[in-house]
């Protein structure tokens, strides 16, 4: 049976699995390339009926509801700070909403006692053999394991070794966006974001609902394709001045506290599409698999997909091929659905066009539109799972000793 498995990862998605698979009785080893959990990023969220089903079975549901924002309103503005739209808390944040950073560190905690964690290192290559994978690091020695996932991202390392290069499998949106924390001068509401809206650019300020004194900064912006080091924050810096320069509002004031921010996140809007999720003894879960960077769900169906794959697991005790099969066929259609909000995300928030401004602005200004788009999130956001816990055999203890 397949019983040690590595991910790699340590964002959402590879914590949530090692939760479940430390229940069901596999050994786990989680690698991350950082040198601590990551504390950046947006706020995330979790909405409809599967999203809050799955956090409840994890024991988690409370907890997060107590490190809930309460929502995050968006309010647009033009040039002199007037109103154009204002979206409501329950358009913009689901059920729950919380730091990224937040869930990241609840995660481990909840996973940390059943899984080993090893950060400051990263997957080098991958071999299959008859009875496993051998993997080697940047860092630490080869080992043999039974079964390898890429929880990793977008940019997965584990999909560029086992299934090709990036761009075969990942497509541009036509949009850029970036987070970053900055100073709160008193100023802003405090729930919520201001940001201005001209074609084609987004630039927000929002409070720490946490940190009274911190506000945080996010900036979308439409744009072809752009050649850059992901690994450099400077040249990041230098194409968000380049893409706001000459703005009024407020956009001075966030291009020059880049200066001094602490952790930048800076990335094309993009979405990974795949013929298989899986290949052998190795696996791809979340966005590795079918990331939509914005708007798509992303972190849901990763804790959503993350259940599912362990429960698979357990459930074809360790058997990969029908583990890995099944898995594909429970969810494939439903990140799909989840993905084309990520395909709309960037025409949303900054419309191209003076004439795309007016009419988004002119239809969500009226609040059964509102209505209608949230039933709509609630249904894409929703699919049939089974109980694992439930069905024989199985259970929060692992597999049962007749097996």
């Amino acid at each position: 049976m397949n019983t040690k498995v590595l991910i790699s990862g340590a964002g959402i998605a590879g914590p949530a699995l090692a939760h479940w698979l430390g229940r069901f009785g596999f050994e786990t080893t989680v690698v991350e390339r950082a040198p601590a959990l990551r504390g950046g990023g947006q706020n995330v969220d979790f909405r409809g009926r599967t999203h809050l089903t799955v956090l409840e079975r994890m024991g988690l549901l409370d907890e997060l509801r107590a490190l809930d924002t309460g929502g995050s309103p968006i309010t647009f503005v033009d040039p002199d700070g007037r109103r154009l739209l204002h979206l409501p808390a329950e358009f913009a944040s689901g059920a729950v909403e919380l730091p990224r950073g937040e869930l990241a560190r609840l995660l481990h905690r909840h996973s940390s006692a059943r899984a080993e964690y090893v950060f400051g290192d990263s997957i080098t290559a991958l071999a299959e053999h008859a009875n496993g994978v051998r993997v080697e690091f940047r860092h630490g020695a080869p080992r043999d394991v039974d079964l390898v996932i890429g929880a990793d991202g977008l940019h997965s390392t584990v999909r560029r070794l086992a299934f090709g290069p990036e761009q075969h499998y990942v497509r541009h949106l036509g949009y850029y966006a970036a987070t970053w924390h900055l100073p709160n001068d008193g100023t802003l509401p405090a729930t919520g974001s201001v940001g201005l809206n001209v074609p084609g650019r987004l630039a927000s300020l929002g409070a720490d609902h946490r940190d009274p004194g911190r506000a945080g900064a996010f900036c979308l912006f439409a744009s072809p394709a752009r050649a850059y080091d992901r690994n450099d924050p400077e040249q990041q810096k230098a194409l968000i001045r380049q893409a706001f320069a000459g703005l009024g509002w407020r956009v001075p004031e966030l291009l020059a506290s880049l200066d001094t921010a602490p952790e930048l996140y800076f990335d094309a809007i993009s979405r990974a599409d795949l013929p298989a999720w899986s290949t052998g003894r190795i696996a791809l879960l979340g966005d590795a698999a079918c990331g939509a960077t914005i708007g798509g769900m992303g972190t849901g169906t990763g804790v959503v997909a993350a259940y599912v794959l362990a429960g698979e697991l357990a459930r074809a005790r360790g058997d990969h091929r029908t583990a890995f099969a099944r898995y594909e066929r429970l969810l494939r259609d439903y990140a799909r659905g989840c993905q084309k909000g990520g395909d709309r995300t960037g025409p949303f928030l900054a419309p191209r066009t003076a004439t795309g401004l007016r009419l988004r602005n002119g239809l969500l200004n009226r609040r059964w539109v509102l209505r209608r788009m949230l039933a709509l999130g609630e249904q894409v956001s929703s699919v049939e799972l089974p109980d694992y816990e439930r069905e024989p055999g199985l259970s929060a203890a692992g597999f049962s000793a007749a097996d």
